[in-house]
């Protein structure tokens, strides 16, 4: 009886003792317990949750207030205050301190659950097989009915808000989440929590008030390395044209447009961010910088070709008219009589710019007779050759059209000199038109000078005329020089 006294007393100084501690703050939870921001106090630790394994042997972990039990599955647990504490034998009670046990013949416990718990009352529990646990819990072992339930089964334990009883008579967390007795918004999530519930914002929002806005995540950099689009709750990154997403979908990568998809017509260059299209020579970019157009080398310059300039994709050539080859541009004479002419064999060839003519090899008319090549003279012992000039002296010759003029083209000169001799010099014929001029050089010799353009093709056949007259005036004679002058078609 002393002894049931003497805890009693106990009981009553720890109780006043934690009445009259400091409140305790979020630093000062004791083991077992954590702080509960939201609740603004301590909340037990359910060890049973968050120790793997915690109970060894096949035994049941129980959870209680700065604890937990491991029990035997067939255990139950009873919590009662309604009744009034009874004073039981001094022997049960010795028997009970010493061993741990309480008798169960019509005892009834009452505690107070630490750390603002609850209060739970059961009806007295009856039968050899109860023991009083931590916190006034009535634990109750009945291995040969495991299922069995209180004697009073109808009978309700009291729970706090946010908890119910279970049809194991415990008070269990109500998930409000789940049961939608919760008063969140539609733009909120439910978090579940021991004894109550929270709101919280969708990934990407955040609380403003009582209501959710979505975070403008491009407001806070570094997110993206060149773009950054925001979206409602979320964000997703961009790159400039040029530039592709690399696998982080974070930072940007060049694009090689000349492997991807080659869109130069020609020549592609990559460079950061673009490329750039070229043309290969003879070419020139489009308006659209990617397709490559022929350049008309012919239309830039007239100075490309001598005679004609013809344009070809990507390059030029020059062409030369008939009787000319085309020699870097330049267009050359061809001379046919060193390769290749239909002239008779009784004929002479004569190559002039651009062409060529046959001539008879004995140009000779009666009564003049050849003597030399191209030298004709007329016998004095033929009455008929002393009004005629003694010697006809044939002479080829050929010019560009369109020659500058004045120009000296041709010089005469008397072969044979003698002393006490005049000569003079004349154009006999061919000169009708005056493109001629013949200036006497000296004495013996005299020049013809070209004075009109010419054009060809054309053949001139010009009569130049030396007299020669005595100064004694013993005799009188003349020669006479047949200049043939053939005009090309072109100043070339």
């Amino acid at each position: 009886m002393w002894k049931v006294l003497f805890l009693t007393m106990l009981t009553l100084a720890l109780v006043k003792s934690q009445d009259t501690e400091e409140t305790i703050t979020y630093t000062q939870c004791t083991d077992g317990y954590e702080w509960d921001p939201i609740r603004q106090q301590c909340k037990d630790i359910d060890e049973c949750d968050i120790v793997p394994d915690a109970c060894k042997g096949g035994m049941k972990c129980v959870n209680h207030y700065g604890g937990y039990l491991c029990l035997p599955k067939t255990a139950q647990i009873i919590v009662n205050n309604e009744q009034p504490q009874q004073e039981t034998p001094a022997a049960e009670a010795a028997s009970g301190a010493s061993t741990g046990g309480v008798s169960a013949s019509s005892m009834a416990a009452s505690g107070v659950v630490p750390g603002g718990g609850f209060v739970a009352s059961a009806a007295a529990v009856v039968g050899p097989e109860v023991q009083t646990g931590r916190n006034n819990f009535v634990i109750r072992r009945n291995p040969a009915d495991p299922q069995r339930i209180p004697s009073n089964p109808s009978h309700r334990i009291q729970c706090p808000a946010g908890y119910e009883q279970s049809e194991h008579n415990l008070c269990q967390d109500i998930d409000e989440c789940v049961t939608g007795t919760h008063n969140c918004r539609a733009d909120q999530v439910c978090i579940n929590l021991r004894g109550s519930f929270t709101c919280q914002c969708l990934p990407g929002y955040q609380k403003r008030g009582e209501q959710c806005v979505d975070i403008d995540e491009c407001a806070v950099p570094p997110y993206c390395q060149q773009r950054c689009v925001n979206t409602p709750g979320s964000f997703y990154c961009q790159c400039s044209p040029g530039f592709q997403l690399a696998a982080n979908n974070y930072t940007c990568v060049d694009i090689n447009e000349c492997d991807a998809s080659n869109q130069c017509a020609q020549q592609c260059y990559n460079i950061l961010g673009s490329f750039i299209c070229q043309c290969n020579q003879g070419y020139e970019l489009s308006s659209d910088r990617l397709n490559c157009e022929d350049i008309d080398e012919c239309r830039t310059s007239n100075y490309l070709c001598q005679y004609q300039c013809v344009n070809e994709p990507g390059t030029f050539s020059c062409m030369c008219p008939q009787g000319y080859q085309e020699v870097n541009r330049i267009c050359q004479d061809i001379n046919e009589c060193e390769t290749t002419n239909e002239c008779r064999e009784d004929e002479m060839c004569w190559n002039y710019h651009g062409g060529f003519r046959c001539y008879p090899r004995n140009p000779c008319q009666d009564p003049y007779i050849l003597t030399t090549e191209n030298r004709c003279i007329c016998p004095v012992s033929n009455a008929i050759c002393r009004e005629l000039p003694y010697s006809i002296a044939y002479r080829y010759m050929s010019i560009r059209s369109d020659r500058a003029v004045p120009s000296d083209i041709f010089q005469i000169q008397a072969t044979s000199v003698f002393t006490n001799t005049i000569n003079t010099f004349r154009i006999k014929s061919g000169n009708e038109n005056g493109e001629f001029y013949l200036r006497q050089t000296s004495a013996v010799s005299a020049m013809l000078v070209l004075v009109k353009p010419l054009s060809g093709p054309r053949e001139y056949i010009v009569d130049l005329e030396m007299l020669m007259v005595s100064s004694i005036g013993t005799f009188r004679t003349s020669s006479l020089l047949r200049l043939t002058i053939i005009v090309g078609p072109f100043s070339f």
